[in-house]
């Protein structure tokens, strides 16, 4: 069979991971994508790292290499759902982080309504009730297509999210029922 392949970390920490400004808007990212912890968002930061590299490589290329790998790229990137079809190179040096972690299953999940919340959609995904074109995934992080964005399905029918209390005031009466205290007699 072979030996297996070595595994080694996909992503770099931050050159500064003790800068307030970078703590406070890695916590923000974290709470508001319901990621599990900051290396899922240093994951996604390397994986845009790698996106300008390449972006930067292809820029320094001869006119005609650059124009057929530049028009390769785009398109790569516009399949993902990271950038539009008539983008050019430079598109890809404005991407933010933002945008990669968008792009995770588990955001998707919840940008199109299947989940409440970014926590619950990481569980129904986690859980295998998440099916892209009938096949499972059970991966938060897998990066969504525009492609495969149709075709996803969910195997538990989640209720919409309550709406929040209005504060006006009504005519509501005192005698309402007492609440049950969960003790049956």
């Amino acid at each position: 069979m072979g030996d297996p392949k070595k595994s080694r970390r996909r992503w770099q920490g931050p050159r500064h991971p003790w800068k307030k400004e970078n703590l406070a808007a890695e916590i923000n990212l974290v709470g508001s994508y319901g990621l599990r912890n900051k290396r899922e968002l240093w994951l996604a930061s390397s994986i845009l790292r790698s996106y300008r590299n390449q972006a930067g490589a292809i820029l320094a290329l001869p006119d005609e290499e650059r124009a057929a790998k530049e028009k390769e790229m785009v398109k790569k990137l516009s399949n993902l759902g990271l950038l539009p079809e008539d983008a050019i190179l430079d598109n890809i040096l404005d991407l933010s982080v933002e945008d990669i972690v968008g792009r995770r299953l588990q955001s998707v999940v919840f940008r199109n309504g299947m989940a409440r919340t970014p926590h619950q959609a990481r569980q129904l995904i986690v859980h295998g009730h998440i099916c892209i074109g009938g096949r499972r995934v059970t991966a938060p992080g897998y990066l969504v297509s525009k492609s495969e964005e149709s075709s996803m399905t969910c195997a538990l029918a989640v209720a919409p999210a309550p709406e929040p209390a209005s504060t006006s005031t009504s005519t509501s009466t005192s005698t309402s029922a007492p609440a049950s205290t969960g003790k049956e007699a």
